[in-house]
Protein backbone atom coordinates (compact mmCIF):
# COMPACT_ATOMS: atom_id res chain seq x y z
CA UNK A 1 0.00 0.00 0.00
CA UNK A 2 2.81 2.49 1.03
CA UNK A 3 4.49 1.50 -2.21
CA UNK A 4 1.55 2.37 -4.00
CA UNK A 5 0.72 5.57 -2.66
CA UNK A 6 4.39 6.43 -3.12
CA UNK A 7 3.88 5.66 -7.14
CA UNK A 8 0.39 8.11 -7.16
CA UNK A 9 2.52 10.93 -5.88
CA UNK A 10 5.34 10.44 -8.15
CA UNK A 11 2.52 10.25 -11.37
CA UNK A 12 0.96 13.58 -10.33
CA UNK A 13 1.06 15.85 -12.55
CA UNK A 14 3.29 18.73 -11.44
CA UNK A 15 1.00 21.41 -13.94
CA UNK A 16 -1.83 20.64 -11.50
CA UNK A 17 0.29 20.79 -8.23
CA UNK A 18 1.70 24.06 -9.21
CA UNK A 19 -1.54 25.12 -10.09
CA UNK A 20 -2.85 24.25 -6.46
CA UNK A 21 0.15 26.41 -4.72
CA UNK A 22 0.90 29.17 -7.04
CA UNK A 23 -0.06 32.74 -5.89
CA UNK A 24 -2.55 33.87 -8.89
CA UNK A 25 -1.96 37.64 -9.46
CA UNK A 26 -5.30 39.95 -10.96
CA UNK A 27 -5.20 43.78 -12.06
CA UNK A 28 -8.31 44.94 -11.76
CA UNK A 29 -8.66 48.55 -13.37
CA UNK A 30 -11.18 50.78 -12.62
CA UNK A 31 -12.48 54.48 -13.58
CA UNK A 32 -13.29 55.82 -10.21
CA UNK A 33 -11.68 56.93 -7.11
CA UNK A 34 -11.32 53.78 -4.79
CA UNK A 35 -14.37 53.63 -2.42
CA UNK A 36 -13.83 53.16 0.65
CA UNK A 37 -14.47 50.70 2.43
CA UNK A 38 -14.41 48.68 -0.77
CA UNK A 39 -16.03 45.24 0.56
CA UNK A 40 -19.62 46.43 0.14
CA UNK A 41 -19.50 47.74 -3.54
CA UNK A 42 -19.49 46.60 -6.86
CA UNK A 43 -15.71 45.92 -6.78
CA UNK A 44 -15.59 44.22 -3.31
CA UNK A 45 -18.51 42.06 -5.24
CA UNK A 46 -15.88 40.67 -7.59
CA UNK A 47 -13.81 39.78 -4.34
CA UNK A 48 -16.52 38.28 -2.96
CA UNK A 49 -16.87 36.04 -6.16
CA UNK A 50 -13.40 34.91 -6.13
CA UNK A 51 -13.62 33.83 -2.66
CA UNK A 52 -16.56 31.52 -3.30
CA UNK A 53 -14.52 29.66 -6.43
CA UNK A 54 -11.66 28.91 -3.20
CA UNK A 55 -9.45 32.35 -4.01
CA UNK A 56 -8.33 33.92 -0.94
CA UNK A 57 -6.38 37.08 -0.65
CA UNK A 58 -2.89 36.26 0.83
CA UNK A 59 -3.23 32.53 0.69
CA UNK A 60 -3.83 32.52 -3.16
CA UNK A 61 -4.66 35.33 -5.14
CA UNK A 62 -3.33 38.90 -5.29
CA UNK A 63 -5.12 41.81 -6.51
CA UNK A 64 -3.18 44.89 -7.80
CA UNK A 65 -5.73 47.18 -7.67
CA UNK A 66 -5.70 50.41 -10.01
CA UNK A 67 -8.12 52.94 -10.08
CA UNK A 68 -8.18 56.37 -12.19
CA UNK A 69 -9.77 58.57 -9.10
CA UNK A 70 -12.30 59.51 -12.20
CA UNK A 71 -9.70 60.67 -14.86
CA UNK A 72 -9.78 58.61 -17.60
CA UNK A 73 -6.57 60.18 -19.07
CA UNK A 74 -4.78 58.39 -16.00
CA UNK A 75 -6.20 54.68 -17.70
CA UNK A 76 -3.67 54.00 -20.11
CA UNK A 77 -0.90 54.16 -17.83
CA UNK A 78 -2.22 51.91 -14.92
CA UNK A 79 -3.32 49.34 -17.81
CA UNK A 80 0.46 49.54 -18.71
CA UNK A 81 1.53 49.64 -14.80
CA UNK A 82 -0.35 46.07 -15.13
CA UNK A 83 1.28 44.65 -18.08
CA UNK A 84 4.48 45.42 -16.59
CA UNK A 85 4.31 43.96 -13.21
CA UNK A 86 2.87 41.42 -14.76
CA UNK A 87 -0.72 40.20 -13.79
CA UNK A 88 -2.18 36.44 -15.11
CA UNK A 89 -5.51 38.64 -15.74
CA UNK A 90 -7.22 42.10 -16.14
CA UNK A 91 -10.70 42.75 -14.72
CA UNK A 92 -11.86 46.01 -16.69
CA UNK A 93 -15.32 47.20 -16.80
CA UNK A 94 -16.69 50.13 -18.69
CA UNK A 95 -15.71 51.36 -22.28
CA UNK A 96 -12.98 53.25 -21.47
CA UNK A 97 -11.44 51.26 -19.06
CA UNK A 98 -11.99 48.07 -22.14
CA UNK A 99 -10.22 50.45 -24.34
CA UNK A 100 -7.07 51.14 -22.52
CA UNK A 101 -6.55 47.81 -21.30
CA UNK A 102 -6.67 46.01 -24.85
CA UNK A 103 -4.06 48.86 -26.05
CA UNK A 104 -1.88 47.99 -23.70
CA UNK A 105 -1.70 44.28 -24.13
CA UNK A 106 -3.15 41.99 -26.82
CA UNK A 107 -1.69 38.88 -24.53
CA UNK A 108 -3.07 38.75 -21.23
CA UNK A 109 -6.44 37.78 -21.03
CA UNK A 110 -9.04 41.04 -19.95
CA UNK A 111 -12.14 40.06 -18.85
CA UNK A 112 -15.26 42.31 -18.65
CA UNK A 113 -17.44 42.52 -15.65
CA UNK A 114 -19.90 44.40 -17.86
CA UNK A 115 -19.81 45.88 -21.51
CA UNK A 116 -23.11 47.55 -23.23
CA UNK A 117 -21.86 45.94 -26.46
CA UNK A 118 -19.09 45.04 -27.14
CA UNK A 119 -19.25 43.66 -30.04
CA UNK A 120 -20.39 47.23 -31.29
CA UNK A 121 -17.54 48.70 -29.42
CA UNK A 122 -14.98 46.72 -31.54
CA UNK A 123 -13.83 44.57 -28.06
CA UNK A 124 -14.79 41.28 -29.42
CA UNK A 125 -15.27 39.44 -32.94
CA UNK A 126 -19.03 38.11 -31.67
CA UNK A 127 -20.73 36.95 -28.42
CA UNK A 128 -20.25 33.15 -29.10
CA UNK A 129 -16.45 33.36 -30.10
CA UNK A 130 -15.06 36.28 -28.79
CA UNK A 131 -11.82 36.22 -30.31
CA UNK A 132 -8.44 37.92 -29.29
CA UNK A 133 -7.78 38.53 -25.55
CA UNK A 134 -11.13 39.94 -24.00
CA UNK A 135 -14.31 37.85 -22.75
CA UNK A 136 -16.41 38.59 -19.95
CA UNK A 137 -19.90 39.82 -19.85
CA UNK A 138 -22.37 41.96 -21.80
CA UNK A 139 -25.30 44.06 -20.03
CA UNK A 140 -27.29 46.76 -21.37
CA UNK A 141 -28.50 46.76 -25.44
CA UNK A 142 -30.80 49.02 -27.55
CA UNK A 143 -33.21 45.95 -27.12
CA UNK A 144 -34.29 47.00 -24.16
CA UNK A 145 -35.71 50.49 -25.46
CA UNK A 146 -39.10 49.52 -26.12
CA UNK A 147 -39.21 48.42 -21.79
CA UNK A 148 -37.19 51.76 -21.07
CA UNK A 149 -39.74 53.85 -22.75
CA UNK A 150 -42.65 51.91 -21.52
CA UNK A 151 -41.57 51.80 -17.90
CA UNK A 152 -40.86 55.96 -17.91
CA UNK A 153 -44.24 57.05 -19.64
CA UNK A 154 -45.96 54.37 -16.79
CA UNK A 155 -44.94 57.45 -14.49
CA UNK A 156 -44.93 60.37 -16.61
CA UNK A 157 -47.36 59.85 -19.30
CA UNK A 158 -47.73 63.67 -20.22
CA UNK A 159 -44.10 63.83 -20.78
CA UNK A 160 -43.64 64.40 -24.78
CA UNK A 161 -39.96 65.66 -24.99
CA UNK A 162 -37.73 63.11 -23.31
CA UNK A 163 -33.71 63.91 -23.04
CA UNK A 164 -31.27 61.46 -23.24
CA UNK A 165 -27.93 62.01 -21.46
CA UNK A 166 -25.13 60.73 -22.76
CA UNK A 167 -21.45 60.59 -23.27
CA UNK A 168 -20.19 60.93 -26.23
CA UNK A 169 -16.90 59.14 -25.60
CA UNK A 170 -18.77 55.82 -24.94
CA UNK A 171 -19.55 54.42 -28.30
CA UNK A 172 -22.23 51.93 -27.03
CA UNK A 173 -24.11 55.39 -26.10
CA UNK A 174 -24.66 56.74 -29.51
CA UNK A 175 -26.27 53.45 -30.43
CA UNK A 176 -28.96 53.41 -27.20
CA UNK A 177 -29.81 56.86 -27.72
CA UNK A 178 -30.98 56.43 -31.71
CA UNK A 179 -32.79 53.26 -30.55
CA UNK A 180 -34.74 55.36 -27.95
CA UNK A 181 -35.46 58.03 -30.05
CA UNK A 182 -37.09 55.06 -32.47
CA UNK A 183 -39.22 53.50 -29.78
CA UNK A 184 -39.96 57.29 -28.48
CA UNK A 185 -41.07 59.03 -32.13
CA UNK A 186 -43.37 55.53 -32.35
CA UNK A 187 -45.67 56.59 -29.93
CA UNK A 188 -45.98 60.10 -30.33
CA UNK A 189 -42.82 61.60 -28.81
CA UNK A 190 -39.67 63.34 -29.40
CA UNK A 191 -36.45 61.94 -27.81
CA UNK A 192 -33.16 63.97 -28.09
CA UNK A 193 -29.33 63.58 -27.03
CA UNK A 194 -27.66 65.85 -24.56
CA UNK A 195 -24.03 64.94 -24.04
CA UNK A 196 -21.80 64.98 -21.53
CA UNK A 197 -18.47 63.61 -21.60
CA UNK A 198 -16.79 64.53 -18.20
CA UNK A 199 -18.06 65.15 -15.13
CA UNK A 200 -17.84 69.20 -15.34
CA UNK A 201 -20.01 69.19 -18.27
CA UNK A 202 -22.98 67.24 -16.16
CA UNK A 203 -24.31 70.63 -15.06
CA UNK A 204 -24.68 72.21 -18.07
CA UNK A 205 -26.34 69.03 -19.92
CA UNK A 206 -28.85 69.16 -17.43
CA UNK A 207 -29.24 73.31 -18.11
CA UNK A 208 -29.69 72.41 -21.88
CA UNK A 209 -32.39 69.79 -21.53
CA UNK A 210 -34.40 72.63 -19.48
CA UNK A 211 -33.47 75.31 -22.82
CA UNK A 212 -34.91 72.28 -24.93
CA UNK A 213 -38.19 71.69 -23.04
CA UNK A 214 -37.20 68.18 -21.91
CA UNK A 215 -39.97 66.69 -19.15
CA UNK A 216 -38.55 63.92 -18.45
CA UNK A 217 -34.99 62.23 -19.56
CA UNK A 218 -33.22 58.96 -20.04
CA UNK A 219 -30.07 58.53 -18.55
CA UNK A 220 -27.55 56.18 -20.73
CA UNK A 221 -25.49 53.36 -19.41
CA UNK A 222 -22.18 54.85 -18.58
CA UNK A 223 -19.07 54.27 -16.07
CA UNK A 224 -18.63 58.02 -15.34
CA UNK A 225 -22.10 58.49 -14.94
CA UNK A 226 -22.25 55.86 -12.34
CA UNK A 227 -19.41 57.36 -10.58
CA UNK A 228 -21.11 61.22 -10.75
CA UNK A 229 -24.40 59.31 -9.38
CA UNK A 230 -25.21 62.04 -6.82
CA UNK A 231 -24.64 64.69 -8.88
CA UNK A 232 -27.22 63.71 -11.92
CA UNK A 233 -29.62 62.37 -9.50
CA UNK A 234 -29.81 65.70 -7.53
CA UNK A 235 -29.72 67.62 -10.57
CA UNK A 236 -32.89 64.92 -11.86
CA UNK A 237 -35.02 66.60 -9.12
CA UNK A 238 -34.31 70.05 -8.81
CA UNK A 239 -35.17 70.05 -12.54
CA UNK A 240 -38.03 68.35 -11.73
CA UNK A 241 -37.55 65.97 -14.47
CA UNK A 242 -38.74 61.76 -13.76
CA UNK A 243 -35.84 59.98 -14.99
CA UNK A 244 -34.96 56.81 -15.81
CA UNK A 245 -31.50 55.12 -15.26
CA UNK A 246 -29.59 51.82 -16.26
CA UNK A 247 -28.73 50.66 -12.91
CA UNK A 248 -29.84 50.36 -9.30
CA UNK A 249 -26.94 52.98 -7.86
CA UNK A 250 -28.29 56.02 -9.40
CA UNK A 251 -31.82 55.29 -7.39
CA UNK A 252 -30.14 54.59 -4.15
CA UNK A 253 -28.58 57.76 -4.48
CA UNK A 254 -32.06 59.42 -5.25
CA UNK A 255 -32.92 58.89 -8.34
CA UNK A 256 -36.14 58.09 -9.45
CA UNK A 257 -36.04 54.62 -11.08
CA UNK A 258 -34.03 52.10 -12.65
CA UNK A 259 -34.45 49.28 -14.99
CA UNK A 260 -31.37 46.97 -16.10
CA UNK A 261 -28.52 44.77 -14.78
CA UNK A 262 -27.56 44.37 -11.48
CA UNK A 263 -23.94 45.63 -11.44
CA UNK A 264 -22.68 44.10 -8.22
CA UNK A 265 -24.04 40.57 -9.56
CA UNK A 266 -22.16 40.70 -12.59
CA UNK A 267 -19.02 41.73 -11.01
CA UNK A 268 -19.81 38.70 -9.03
CA UNK A 269 -20.33 36.82 -11.75
CA UNK A 270 -16.75 37.72 -13.98
CA UNK A 271 -14.86 36.05 -11.15
CA UNK A 272 -16.12 32.51 -12.67
CA UNK A 273 -14.72 33.84 -16.06
CA UNK A 274 -11.09 34.49 -14.25
CA UNK A 275 -11.56 31.38 -12.64
CA UNK A 276 -11.95 29.39 -15.99
CA UNK A 277 -8.84 31.28 -17.44
CA UNK A 278 -6.78 30.27 -14.26
CA UNK A 279 -7.77 26.65 -15.21
CA UNK A 280 -6.74 26.73 -19.03
CA UNK A 281 -9.61 28.45 -21.02
CA UNK A 282 -8.71 30.72 -23.58
CA UNK A 283 -10.54 33.82 -23.26
CA UNK A 284 -10.95 34.30 -27.11
CA UNK A 285 -12.84 30.72 -26.68
CA UNK A 286 -15.27 31.83 -23.83
CA UNK A 287 -18.39 33.03 -25.08
CA UNK A 288 -19.72 36.55 -23.64
CA UNK A 289 -22.64 36.14 -20.86
CA UNK A 290 -25.63 38.31 -21.61
CA UNK A 291 -27.93 39.62 -18.89
CA UNK A 292 -30.64 37.24 -17.96
CA UNK A 293 -32.34 39.04 -15.47
CA UNK A 294 -33.26 42.90 -15.61
CA UNK A 295 -34.23 44.49 -12.39
CA UNK A 296 -36.71 47.44 -11.72
CA UNK A 297 -36.16 49.30 -8.90
CA UNK A 298 -38.18 52.64 -7.55
CA UNK A 299 -37.83 55.18 -4.87
CA UNK A 300 -40.81 56.24 -3.53
CA UNK A 301 -39.41 59.26 -1.43
CA UNK A 302 -38.06 60.74 -4.57
CA UNK A 303 -41.22 60.13 -6.45
CA UNK A 304 -43.22 62.35 -4.01
CA UNK A 305 -40.62 65.15 -4.51
CA UNK A 306 -41.41 65.08 -8.26
CA UNK A 307 -45.47 64.99 -7.07
CA UNK A 308 -45.58 61.33 -9.55
CA UNK A 309 -48.02 58.80 -8.40
CA UNK A 310 -46.14 55.26 -9.21
CA UNK A 311 -49.20 52.90 -10.63
CA UNK A 312 -49.96 50.29 -7.64
CA UNK A 313 -49.44 47.45 -11.32
CA UNK A 314 -45.50 48.56 -11.63
CA UNK A 315 -45.03 48.91 -7.69
CA UNK A 316 -45.77 45.57 -7.84
CA UNK A 317 -43.43 44.29 -10.21
CA UNK A 318 -40.82 46.32 -9.23
CA UNK A 319 -37.91 43.83 -7.69
CA UNK A 320 -37.06 46.53 -4.79
CA UNK A 321 -38.96 49.56 -3.44
CA UNK A 322 -37.10 52.38 -1.94
CA UNK A 323 -39.30 54.14 0.78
Amino acid sequence: MLAMMGASVACASPTAFAQQQRTWRVGFLALPLRPQPLEPTRFGAFVRGMRELGYVEGKNLSIEWRFAGGEAGRLAGLAAELVKMPVDVIVASGTPVINAAQKATTTIPIVMPTSNDPVGSGFVASLARPGGNTTGLSNLSPDTSPKAVELLLSVAPKASRVAVLVNPRNSSNAAIAISLQVVMQGVGRVGFPVEASRAEDIDSAFSRMKEQNADAAVVAPDAMFVEQRQRIADLATNSRLPSLFSFREHVEAGGLMSYGQHLADSYRRSATYVDKIFKGAKPGELPIEQSTKLELVVNLKSARILGITVPPMLLATADEVIE
